[in-house]
Parts: structure tokens; C-alpha cells; sequence
């Protein structure tokens, strides 16, 4: 059973170098409330994601 286990975790480990992790191990009522965009005003979203047409 350990073996199964370390051989899934290699295998994750080489899926998660090649594409990233994909989804978070932990959900967000898991993490701390003042981690990540927590502290960022509601503004910097839109900031972030603002098409490049729009500069101009």
C-alpha cells in the first residue's frame, strides 16, 4: 500500500511540473483569510485584467 502511494505521488509531482497545478490542494475556507487577494483593494482585479485596447 506505501508503495502505491509513493509511486502516485511521484507521479503527481512529474504531472504537476510538466502542467502545473491545476487546481489548489487546499479550498479557500481551508486557507487564511488574510492570504492571497485578501489585502488587495477590489480595484486591482480589473487592473489585472484589463484588455490591452484599453490603454489607449
Amino acid at each position: 500500500m506505501a508503495r502505491d502511494e509513493a509511486d502516485h505521488a511521484r507521479r503527481r509531482g512529474r504531472i504537476d511540473d510538466v502542467f502545473g497545478e491545476v487546481l489548489p490542494r487546499t479550498s479557500a475556507d481551508e486557507r487564511d483569510p488574510g492570504s492571497d487577494r485578501a489585502r488587495e483593494s477590489p480595484d486591482d482585479w480589473y487592473r489585472d485584467n484589463r484588455p490591452p485596447h484599453h490603454d489607449r
